[in-house]
């Protein structure tokens, strides 16, 4: 078991610790380390004594590299910065930015709760940061006062503490949690898990940062349990309950934002920032759809130089399948993707919107409505799908459009309908959903990366580009 002490040094003496731990949780231990070369500060995080003891500590090590590795690609100014990996024997650390100041639980110990204002702009703060967490594809699973830290003297909060991470296309996860701020799947291995899932812990924070003197009174340090609430019927009293001076805006978003059952809480951060009045939402304009462009009659080539009369032919034919093939096609090589065969979130981005309108409008043309990007985008913003993945949403507009079975599972290519008595939104795309993993394919080839859950992504640029 290692211990690191005051004053040793490690990795080959370019760090030195510097007094007692900064901190100790359920999985890692965090120094504070002197680099004596550039007399700069870090915080050095560890797995714990009790991790070092496990029979499986390897494994946990290589778990905790990836999970380090994969925050290192996060840069966002209220994510705590992860600069590298470094080995000290046979002890791996992560060597993070150093930050002088208190968590928001100390700083409410201090202070006491926080004015409704105050509280909203540390929550506006971290909401931001988990919207960007989550646009990445991952989730952080551990939010709650003590895992934000406030810069000395500013206003500033800045999340930390990514030992629960995990990409949210896993649908089995370890059922570590902190009660009061975990929500009812974390409680299981396998549950619904998505952006909701961290939406439950971030109103639980802010419950408590506006109720903490209530809730010390009575002895307790976080709202009520998920399990109490489920399994023993005990109530969430109203934040209002415990202080008056809360809006019943804010009050109402809280309770919304910590519903017992994924499908009735709030889908996302985004979501919970506008029920907060955090975000102002501007009313959205419908234009009149657009006519297929004039250059069909010329040979349906867009700017790029693509020919869209292949797909024309095939649609105007009834030739679904061939037709969906050939969107496969024409996209990769619009996107000049043919070698990867699978798009990422900067070639949907980047792609070019005059071929994406005219590839929608044939389809739309020739299904008399039925099928095409715009139907699609249509159905998933209706369960309130955003840019960010949500696996509850994704599920409900699969059922919707045609794509998952009977008894939940995700079709395979081969059982897709290939026929205009298909299910609104059915085609072109097929998104397919196996082991555990997500994987999207559009066509016979993938088309959408399994790596990225692009899905929100993908329609976001369906909405840009006014379908």
């Amino acid at each position: 078991m290692i211990i690191w002490q005051p004053g040793q040094q490690i990795n080959n003496g370019r760090f030195i610790i510097q007094g007692k731990p900064l901190g100790s949780g359920g999985f890692g231990t965090t120094y504070k380390a002197l680099e004596p070369s550039t007399g700069k500060l870090y915080a050095i995080k560890t797995l714990n004594q009790q991790m070092q003891l496990q029979e499986d500590f390897a494994e946990q090590q290589v778990k905790f590299i990836n999970e380090a590795l994969t925050i290192k690609g996060f840069d966002h100014k209220h994510i705590l910065k992860v600069h590298e990996v470094i080995q000290a024997g046979e002890l791996f650390g992560v060597v993070m930015e150093y930050i002088d100041g208190v968590t928001l639980f100390q700083y409410l110990r201090q202070k006491g709760q926080l004015a409704e204002s105050e509280a909203l702009l540390y929550i506006d703060q971290i909401g931001q940061a988990l919207e960007y967490i989550h646009a990445k594809g991952s989730l952080h699973r551990d939010i709650k006062p003590a895992n934000i830290l406030l810069r000395q003297n500013k206003q500033e909060a800045v999340l930390i503490d990514f030992g629960l991470t995990r990409s949210i296309a896993t649908k089995s996860m370890t059922a570590s949690l902190t009660e009061g701020y975990a929500p009812i799947e974390q409680y299981r291995r396998k549950g619904s898990f998505g952006p909701h899932t961290d939406v439950y812990a971030l109103a639980a924070t802010l419950y408590y940062l506006l109720t903490a003197d209530g809730l010390n009174k009575e002895g307790e340090v976080s709202p009520v349990p998920a399990t109490n609430r489920k399994y023993e019927n005990e109530p969430l009293p109203a934040p209002k309950h415990y202080n008056s001076r809360i809006s019943q805006r804010v009050n109402d978003a809280i309770l919304h934002g910590m519903e017992i059952e994924p499908e009735n809480r709030t889908p996302t951060v985004l979501k919970f920032r506008e029920n907060l009045g955090l975000v102002v939402v501007q009313p959205r304009r419908t234009p009149p759809p657009n006519p297929l462009p004039a250059s069909e009659e010329g040979g349906l080539k867009s700017s790029c130089g693509m020919d869209y009369r292949k797909l024309r032919d095939l649609l105007k034919a009834g030739k679904w399948k061939e037709a969906d093939e050939e969107t496969t096609r024409v996209m990769l090589a619009v996107a000049k993707r043919e070698k990867e065969g699978w798009l990422d979130d900067k070639s949907i981005d980047n792609f070019p919107c005059e071929d994406l309108s005219i590839i929608d409008k044939l389809w739309v043309k020739y299904s008399d409505g039925k099928f095409g990007f715009s139907v699609q985008k249509r159905i998933y913003q209706g369960f309130g799908g955003t840019r960010e993945y949500d696996s509850y949403i994704w599920e409900k507009f699969g059922d919707k459009v045609g794509w998952r079975g009977r008894w939940g599972n995700w079709l395979k290519y081969t059982d897709i309908t290939f026929d205009k008595k298909a299910s609104e939104g059915h085609l072109p795309q097929d998104f397919r959903f196996q082991l555990g993993q997500i994987e999207w394919f559009f066509g016979v080839e993938g088309l959408i990366g399994s790596d990225s859950l692009l899905s929100g992504v993908f329609f976001s640029r369906v909405e840009t580009c006014k379908l």
